[in-house]
């Protein structure tokens, strides 16, 4: 096989790109993994299971700010990925060590997913300086198409190897595969060489926010994510339970499916850099946007015999995972393009406080929603709510935008 011109010439870049790789591949065991813990082990219900997920993102809400002023002014990236990959391996061991010695419950899962999520946040803000500090301007569409090609690649391998491990060592115990992905991540990145920033970093810790209410290009990208990122999450909080209890699939088979979906994605990273020849990079983050949401339609649409609830959920998958990587290559482009080196983290943080922090909100409501109305009838308005979310790019200049902004 061709190596990518990208890795085989920055070895830097390289390096990020195989830490990237193998933690994502390990998260997306964990995202089945985790929610089955609570299924299976605990047997949560609608509520709990929304407690659980919004627990996950809940710190975005208290340290995005914090983290990314905090990341800007000391600039150790490399430093704060390291420590967040390790803190999340020591965090996460501590679930099947519980569940072996009969001690798991509930609150420790929503404590371990909350502390988890805080290390997250510091380690999000650090690769929004990290991605760009480590390739040329010109090439961020490339970058960014590689880490979401591996992303993609980990997203179809993870899913199954996690059902495959559920069913064979139970929930609990195949968390410990993310557990060993955070290690490894923190050992690739040991070595992650880091040019000098463009410019010293200055202003205070909203300084990343007021820079986002004055722009035009990022404050309706936000706009938009955040309403995506509020009903995908009501989604996500009800998907597990609503497919293994009201449709019947069996974690097996959800892994199976979820990683067969996951080559939507890897067909998204291809095309991605296509479309933003053809139609621009601000139409190609609209047209993934309409992508991603659409297809959720086929989870609360599926029904009937079994093989065509398996055929409906993996359209979803697909078309779901296809979307989101046009999204995200084509957002994350304009954004690291667009923000001054010395403002990205805080930039980060504040995009993060908005875009991360209605996901727990999002999770909340669908929890909420479902033991109240329905988990079918949640699953569809927050469908229509997600598509709507492209509404908020109309009247601004991100549809006409041809080629990445100038800083």
């Amino acid at each position: 096989m061709r190596v990518p011109p990208l890795l085989r010439e920055n070895a830097g870049f390289r390096r990020f790109w195989c830490s990237q790789t193998v933690s994502i591949a390990g998260d997306h065991v964990t995202l089945l993994a985790l929610p089955l813990v609570g299924v299976l082990a605990l047997h949560a219900g609608p509520a709990q299971m929304g407690i659980l997920t919004a627990a996950g993102w809940a710190p975005n809400l208290f340290l995005s700010l914090h983290a990314g002023a905090w990341v800007d002014r000391s600039g150790r990236l490399r430093e704060t990925m390291i420590a967040a990959d390790l803190g999340r391996a020591a965090l996460i061991v501590t679930v099947p060590v519980a569940w072996a010695m009969g001690a798991l419950t509930l609150a420790q899962l929503v404590v371990v997913a909350f502390a988890v999520g805080a290390l997250g946040a510091f380690a999000t803000v650090a690769y929004a300086s990290v991605y760009p500090a480590l390739v040329e301007r010109e090439r961020l569409v490339e970058a960014g198409t590689l880490i979401s090609a591996s992303r993609a690649g980990a997203a179809a391998a993870g899913p199954s190897v996690g059902g495959a491990l559920v069913a064979a060592l139970t929930a609990p115990l195949a968390l410990l595969a993310d557990v060993v992905s955070f290690v490894v991540s923190g050992w690739w990145l040991r070595r992650l060489p880091l040019r000098p920033r463009d410019a010293a970093p200055d202003g205070g810790l909203t300084e990343g926010a007021r820079f986002i209410l004055g722009s035009p290009l990022v404050r309706p990208i936000l706009a938009c994510t955040a309403t995506i990122n509020f009903f995908s999450f009501v989604v996500l909080a009800l998907s597990t339970l609503y497919a293994t209890r009201s449709l019947g699939v069996r974690p097996s088979e959800l892994g199976l499916v979820l990683g067969l979906g996951a080559l939507g994605g890897l067909a998204g990273a291809a095309v991605t850099s296509r479309l933003v020849r053809r139609i621009g990079v601000g139409a190609t983050f609209a047209a993934g946007c309409l992508l991603y949401a659409a297809p959720m339609l086929f989870l609360p649409l599926a029904g009937g015999p079994h093989v065509a609830v398996l055929a409906a959920l993996l359209a979803e998958s697909i078309g779901t995972a296809f979307g989101v990587m046009v999204l995200d290559i084509s957002a994350g482009a304009i954004l690291a393009a667009a923000v001054p080196a010395g403002l990205r983290a805080r930039m980060a943080g504040a995009f993060q406080l908005v875009n991360y922090g209605v996901r727990p909100l999002g999770a909340l409501a669908g929890g909420a929603a479902g033991a109240t109305i329905g988990m079918r009838e949640t699953l569809i308005v927050a469908v229509a709510g997600a598509v709507a979310s492209v509404l908020w790019l109309v009247p601004s200049p991100v549809l006409r935008l041809r080629a990445l902004p100038e800083a």
